[in-house]
């Protein structure tokens, strides 16, 4: 009963501040220079008087900025995006069809850096004095330090061409023609190199912050209790100290849960990824502005329902935490 409650409050206010991202990205929007009616005149390489206002007019932008505000919150809450000027589809249906490809490539990254970073981190922890620490300690560097975009490429040239064992772009095989499980192996396979490049610089936060972490728990007062009870090393480190320790990474990775959103557009258009990372780079070239809108409005969304995953899985994590708090 407790979580229901939880999770109506948090829909109530997942409502109110979609609203305001949709406010807020129709006026940023609104107030950055030119429009899609210039980008249309420039591609035609002009037109006259007339067809200009027309052209506005079909768009609503001979309407003022609170009149099409309005316009706009309006069809929003009932679920209609728009059209895409450029696509000549429904925003929703367009953004729809790319949400599942850059879903996967984002929880994919998300799960593999938390899952090999905290094992890295733990590791590193239970030998501080190791090469295993340095090793970690060389991988945040490197991690941190290199722009997603160099990483995508780096990795590109090694593995799809010098070393050509994984697929350089898209999805899956067209011309393979695979389905069932095959399509499922195709998918995964061209999946290991998008993915992979957005995990590394996450894969560095997290071992560090696992290792960090670790070795404060490691020094509890708890854990020496544990051990003098003579349970194993292995038990004392992964179901006594590990749940303590992996509560600030859950907490920064349902953080990160946007950055990656932000690092899957330069990733998908690397690897031409048919994501909605690639729909954006597409829109904004196209100045499509209500596919840029219901991107963004989208985008939101799901940063909303990763936060909502965050703290549902901080109570089984650690049951002392209660959502009323």
């Amino acid at each position: 009963m407790r979580i229901a409650l939880f999770i109506a409050r948090r829909i109530a206010y997942a409502i109110g501040l979609l609203l305001a991202v949709a406010i807020l990205n129709f006026t940023l929007i609104h107030l950055a220079p030119g429009d899609v009616v210039e980008t249309i005149v420039g591609e035609m390489g002009g037109a006259s008087a007339e067809t200009i206002a027309s052209l506005r007019k079909t768009y609503g932008l001979d309407k003022g900025f609170l009149e099409q505000l309005f316009i706009y919150v309006s069809r929003v809450a009932t679920g209609d995006l728009g059209v895409s000027t450029y696509f000549n589809r429904p925003v929703l249906g367009l953004v729809a069809d790319r949400m599942f490809a850059t879903v996967l490539l984002v929880f994919s990254a998300l799960a593999s850096a938390v899952v090999l970073g905290t094992f890295l981190g733990v590791t590193a922890a239970r030998r501080p004095s190791s090469w295993l620490g340095a090793f970690v300690t060389i991988v945040a560097l490197f991690g941190f330090s290199a722009p997603v975009f160099w990483s995508g490429l780096l990795l590109l040239l090694l593995f799809a061409s010098v070393w050509p064992i994984l697929p350089a772009s898209g999805m899956y095989d067209i011309a393979s023609g695979a389905t069932g499980f095959a399509y499922v192996l195709d998918v995964a396979h061209h999946l290991v190199l998008p993915a992979g490049t957005l995990a590394i610089i996450y894969l560095a936060l997290y071992s560090r912050l696992a290792r960090a972490s670790m070795i404060e728990v490691l020094g509890s007062d708890y854990v020496r209790t544990a051990r003098a009870k003579g349970l194993s090393e292995n038990k004392v480190v992964f179901k006594h100290a590990l749940r303590n320790a992996i509560l600030p990474v859950v907490t920064i990775a349902g953080l990160q849960f946007s950055g990656m959103l932000a690092g899957a557009v330069l990733v998908e258009t690397v690897f031409t990824w048919p994501g909605m990372g690639l729909l954006a780079f597409e829109a904004i070239l196209r100045r499509d502005t209500q596919l840029i809108l219901g991107i963004l409005l989208l985008s939101a969304l799901l940063v909303i329902v990763g936060n909502l995953l965050t703290d549902l899985a901080y109570r089984l994590i650690d049951p002392r935490i209660r959502t009323d708090g």
